[in-house]
């Protein structure tokens, strides 16, 4: 019984995901709008800074600073 409910989730799930994928249309990026001033595109190095630099760099600056003002209690070393 159990086998049977998965199945028909799993069935209900990737048929609900393909009529979702089957009923979006495109974004039609490719036709201009009147009002559309896209500027330069962004470099591999800009793009890599921006978008994996950035937020690591950020992680471990509230990481350090979560870090250096923690105000719990150390545990005592015991001999």
């Amino acid at each position: 019984m159990d086998k049977k409910n998965a199945l028909r989730a799993g069935a209900v799930t990737a048929g609900s995901t393909l009529m979702m994928l089957l009923m979006t249309s495109p974004a039609l990026a490719v036709t201009r709008d009147d009002g559309d001033d896209p500027g330069p595109g962004l470099s591999i190095a800009q793009t890599l800074g921006l978008y994996v630099a950035t937020p690591i760099v950020l992680f471990l600056v509230i990481a350090g600073l979560v870090m250096v003002f923690d105000k719990s209690d150390k545990p005592q070393p015991t001999n």
